[in-house]
């Protein structure tokens, strides 16, 4: 009997998950999985934010996907970004290098996720990096950092204050815990290290264009997680909309329509996802299907494509109602994806009689402050000192390896027990990387359009 070949893009919770689901083909019918990822590890995005801050390094938070599949012999993993899906010929194409791979299949399984949404504005980046990649979390520790030794060899006073002011812009999870993070690191880690600046007198700024805090978790949460925020005194400032960032700092349109400015050196972007493209390029290849306004695909009931019975599409990628954007979404779409395929490969698969996916929504929480979170569970709504344990308990099943989760465990310990971080190290290379890239991007493409000038000028010079 032939192997049936199953493609799995994206390394995270989806892709990940699902590879491990198939890891015991059933008898006489093997599966052969190629997982391809545009990055080499199974990246923890919850926990960026904690990189970002000094808390966690990234090894901690990102192990490299082809460590921890190398005992699963079924599964070949392949370093590259996915430039093409042919859902007719069932192939997968990827680049890495220069070098191009095409990938046959017999399941596809798409997990591959989302990204940083800046609402058409995307040269907002450049000024207010995101927070869903390690690049991201690197550059914003050079950043944070960065701002305070800055503000330390400052003589002007009104720039010593621009050093020292820090915008988050998205009041969501992401948002609320980077910002309790940098009051903390200044409070706690920072407290005495500098001559010239006292760092506790950080200005740190939340705003959001939504009415409240924390809004998929409902009004009762959000407010918790408010006042928490506004008695470390993080500030507040809700229904103010985004519609400049420059180096200065950031434009803010209130809810009254007046505009003001921000004077801040260090600006973060936690505000909206949008989805890979590779979502857009699928739908476009299956009569039927859409994408909504993130670019997620609306699928089937069984996350599949209409038309394409096994080609299924989990994780922040897929737009199914009631399900959110968030790990367990992945797990379950992936886990339930993998199944379909093992009846596949039994003969016991009728797509047209597929029982319908079903999300259980196992809650959601959000880390405030030092013994601080908030939390969802069901309908049952908990804040303080338990829901911080739940958070720390919760983060830790879901890391990836001991060593992780020993390595975590002893870096909070020494975080919120004592007053240090271990990551604390910052290079030139984290804070100006975005913008040399940006540059020799920039200057790559105007080389390779004056070439294209200077050839098509010669060659009307040779057909005269």
């Amino acid at each position: 009997m032939s192997r049936h070949r199953v493609v799995v893009i994206g390394s995270g919770f989806g892709g990940l998950t699902a590879a491990h689901a198939l890891k015991r083909a059933p008898k006489g019918c093997p599966v052969d999985i190629t997982l391809i990822s545009k990055t080499t590890t199974h990246l923890f995005q919850p926990l960026l934010y904690q990189v970002a801050t000094g808390i966690l390094s990234e090894g901690e938070i990102a192990p490299t996907t082809r460590l921890i599949l190398r005992k699963q012999k079924n599964v070949r993993v392949l370093w590259g970004d996915v430039s093409a899906v042919d859902l007719t010929a069932k192939t997968v194409t990827s680049g890495l290098m220069g070098m191009e791979t095409v990938t046959p299949y017999d399941s596809l399984i798409v997990a591959a996720g989302a990204q940083q949404s800046y609402f058409g504005q995307d040269h907002y980046a450049l000024y207010a990096p995101g927070m869903k990649s390690l690049d991201d979390a690197l550059e914003l520790r050079g950043r944070i950092l960065g701002a305070f030794e800055a503000a330390e060899v400052a003589t002007d006073p009104q720039e010593r204050t621009r050093r020292l002011t820090f915008v988050v812009v998205g009041a969501g999870p992401t948002g609320v815990e980077l910002a309790g993070e940098i009051v903390q690191l200044a409070e706690r880690t920072l407290s005495g290290a500098f001559r010239t600046i006292t760092p506790s007198e950080c200005r740190v700024v939340l705003l959001d264009a939504a009415p409240g805090v924390l809004m998929p978790m409902g009004p009762k949460l959000g407010l918790k997680a408010q006042q928490r925020l506004e008695k470390m005194g993080v500030e507040i400032q809700l229904n103010a909309m985004v519609t400049a960032v420059d180096y200065m700092g950031i434009t803010i349109k209130d809810k009254d329509g007046g505009e003001r400015r921000i004077d801040c050196a260090c600006k973060v972007w936690a505000a909206g996802v949008a989805a890979s493209p590779l979502g857009k390029m699928i739908a476009e290849q299956s009569d039927g299907t859409e994408i909504d306004r993130a670019g997620r695909v609306i699928v089937e009931p069984d996350l599949t494509v209409k038309g394409h019975p096994h080609v299924f599409v989990v994780g922040d990628l897929m737009s199914v109602p009631g399900v959110p954007g968030m790990a367990q979404g992945a797990i379950q779409g992936a886990r339930y994806a993998a199944r379909i395929i093992t009846a596949t490969t039994k003969g016991r698969d009728n797509p047209t009689e597929r029982a319908p996916f079903k999300y259980l929504n196992k809650g959601s929480m959000a880390l405030i402050s030092r013994y601080n979170a908030v939390a969802q569970v069901g309908k049952v709504e908990f804040a303080g000192f338990v829901a911080w344990l739940a958070w720390l308990v919760l983060h830790l099943y879901y890391l990836v390896g001991h060593r992780n989760r020993m390595a975590a465990m002893f870096a909070w310990g020494i975080s919120f027990l004592g007053r240090t971080r271990g990551q604390m190290a910052i290079t030139s290379q984290m804070m100006y990387a975005r913008p040399v890239a940006e540059w020799v991007e920039k200057h790559a493409k105007d080389g390779a359009l004056a070439a294209a000038e200077h050839a098509e000028e010669a060659e009307k010079q040779a057909s005269v």
